[in-house]
Parts: C-alpha cells; sequence; structure tokens
C-alpha cells in the first residue's frame, strides 16, 4: 500500500509539526488497518483517554480521518479516530449532505503512542462497516499544537478554506480485489 505525505492547508500552518505520513496498512477480510505518522510532534495537543465509544466532534482537537467513496457514487463515508479511543463514523449521500450515523458492528481499535518529536497513531476499522471496493478515499489529519493552534492536514487540499469533504481530497485509490 502507498504511503501518503500529508499537506498542511496553506491557510492554517502547523507550528511545530514538520510531516505527517499516512497509509493503509492491511485490508483483510475483517479488518483495515492505517497507520499516521506526526514528526516535530512535541507541542501536539492529544484529547484525554476516554474509552472506545462513539462520539461527535472529534475534528476540533487532534483526529485522524478517512473518507471513502465507493465506485462512482456520491455518497461517501467519514471515519474520525482520536488518540482518546473515541470514533465516529457517518454517511453522506452527497457532499456535505444527508448525514447519517454510520453502522459499525464493533468498535474500531485506536492507539497512540508517542516520543518526544513523534506521534504514531494506528486504527483498525472493522472491514463489515466500510463500503465494497474499489475507493476514491483520502486520508487526513486535523492537528491541535499548545495555544489551541490548529492544521489541517490532508493528500491534496482544493482551493478554498480547508475541507476534507471536498471530492478533491479524495485523491487516493484503492482497487477491488480481481477474482480468481
Amino acid at each position: 500500500m502507498e504511503t501518503y505525505q500529508l499537506l498542511p492547508h496553506p491557510q492554517h500552518m502547523p507550528v511545530q509539526v514538520s510531516a505527517i505520513e499516512a497509509r493503509i496498512v492491511r485490508f483483510d477480510p475483517n479488518w483495515l488497518s492505517l497507520r499516521w505518522k506526526v514528526e516535530g510532534a512535541g507541542a501536539l495537543v492529544l484529547p484525554p483517554f476516554a474509552g472506545r465509544g462513539r462520539a461527535d466532534g472529534l475534528w476540533r482537537t487532534t483526529c485522524f480521518e478517512l473518507f471513502v467513496r465507493s465506485g462512482r457514487d456520491e455518497g461517501y463515508a467519514e471515519f474520525n479516530l482520536s488518540p482518546s479511543e473515541r470514533w465516529a463514523a457517518y454517511d453522506f449521500d452527497r457532499v456535505r449532505d444527508g448525514m447519517a450515523e454510520r453502522a459499525c458492528p464493533h468498535d474500531p481499535v485506536c492507539t497512540p503512542r508517542g516520543g518526544r518529536t513523534t506521534l504514531i497513531f494506528d486504527a483498525a476499522i472493522p472491514a463489515a462497516a466500510l463500503p465494497p471496493l474499489p475507493w476514491h478515499y483520502g486520508l487526513s489529519a486535523v492537528i491541535e499544537e499548545a495555544g489551541g493552534h490548529i492544521s489541517f492536514w490532508a493528500i491534496a487540499h482544493p482551493p478554498g478554506p480547508p475541507d476534507f469533504h471536498n471530492p478533491a481530497c479524495f485523491a487516493a485509490q484503492l482497487a477491488a480485489p480481481e477474482g480468481p
């Protein structure tokens, strides 16, 4: 799977965070495993541990996100994954319209591991919660640093304010497996 260098939105540059890489680590019949690596994380603000469970508004502080559009559909799914271990999953009929909670048979697993200057954030989403392949998808991150400074990171950004829901952010592709 390809590793993506996420780009900070030019209107919301980071203070100390210098780079974020994101990738799909593995996709098997049971789980989709993802990893984000944050460099320059010394002033990173992490939400306090809350334990697994669904929660809204996770994007208001450090949060890692996956957006997935299946095939040619206008509809897509959004997954918000927090270092607090909280998560959210939504379906949209089209860009920012028709939002509903997305069913998830098991809680995603969110695992932050950090050092003085690096944060590794691993997440696993139950495969049954994901739309069918092929996908156009986007990996993104909302990063809060000390002092309430927020930056927005994605594989690609459209012109204008940060908007991970914009189809331009669904810049990666994952094909359906080939038949026997």
